[in-house]
């Protein structure tokens, strides 16, 4: 049965998103909640997108803590398993930490934001950028590592 579900979460996931993005019932609870449970079936069954989607809804939508950190544990999943924003996301969790859950660990801040930066998200670019040409995260100032990262930016 596990099997099965997870041949269906990408497909299930198809539907619930966009259904979410639809105008049908466009602020409706019951499409909210429905929705919701379309995604956290999608998620536990390992589908990445879903852990992404599914994890930053609750951790910067949820409501209360226990939400908040379930969102972040579902987006690390999706972080490991190579969603770029999710990366993203982690890295900025790790930097600062929440609550008891996520200590602030700036190594492990600066790994997802390298491997997000690396995939091209443009905010973890500039992040890594900033923290090799300020020296932060635990960095010694290093101008090639911030001209090798500065050279990945989009020009203006």
């Amino acid at each position: 049965m596990r099997f099965i579900s997870k041949l269906f979460a990408p497909i299930v996931f198809f539907i619930a998103y966009r259904l979410f993005r639809s105008s049908i019932k466009q602020g409706s609870l019951q499409k909210h909640i429905f929705v919701m449970k379309l995604f956290r079936f999608c998620a536990d069954n390992g589908y990445a997108r879903a852990l992404s989607v599914y994890g930053h809804l609750l951790h910067f939508k949820g409501d209360g803590v226990q939400n908040r950190i379930q969102g972040g544990i579902y987006l690390q999943q999706a972080a490991e398993k190579g969603d770029a924003k999710a990366q993203y996301q982690m890295g900025r969790i790790f930097e600062s930490g929440y609550e008891h859950y996520f200590q602030p660990d700036l190594e492990k801040a600066l790994s997802f934001y390298l491997q997000a930066a690396e995939q091209g998200h443009q905010l973890a670019v500039k992040r890594v950028v900033d923290v090799f040409q300020q020296g932060e995260l635990g960095q010694q100032v290093n101008v090639e590592k911030a001209e090798y990262w500065g050279l990945k930016q989009p020009q203006m």
